[in-house]
């Protein structure tokens, strides 16, 4: 009779304690490219706002934070953004964008002086440390000045 109560009580213990985990849709997530504005307004002549109206955008929508160190972003000519020490929290997007600026926890800068993404056609292409491809986006259009990802 103990022995049956003990199984019981562990099988309740087991069930109640599945509850508790995230459903798969909770469970699921990932790091991965949210947005592109790849036609900043107005001419293209370099001016660091412009520059800076240029990005890509960066989600995770895991439980954690997630640190992005020796990450890459690149576009098809292999233009290369590479993450410093940069944790993104849970839920959170940062924006890489093109120009000068100073980094904040949602801001990042390349520092360039001329546009990374083409006007009409690009693939963006987020890479681990390893060289481990986590996600690509690419457009192909002249209709819109950024694509969802």
């Amino acid at each position: 009779m103990l022995r049956t109560r003990t199984i019981a009580a562990a099988a309740m213990s087991a069930a109640a304690g599945l509850l508790l985990l995230p459903s798969p849709a909770q469970a699921a997530g990932s790091v991965h490219l949210y947005k592109i504005y790849y036609d900043s307004p107005g001419s293209d002549r370099g001016a660091n706002s412009s520059l800076n109206a240029e990005y890509v955008q960066i989600r995770n929508t895991t439980s954690a934070a997630v640190s992005l160190k020796g990450w890459t972003v690149t576009d098809a000519a292999n233009h290369r953004y590479t993450f410093g020490t940069f944790t993104l929290g849970k839920g959170k997007t940062v924006t890489i964008r093109t120009g000068k600026g100073t980094a904040t926890s949602t801001n990042l800068y390349q520092g360039r002086s001329w546009y990374v993404w083409n006007n009409d056609k690009d693939t963006a292409t987020l890479k681990k440390p390893a060289g481990t491809r986590v996600d690509t986006c690419s457009y192909n259009s002249t209709r819109a000045d950024y694509k969802m990802c």
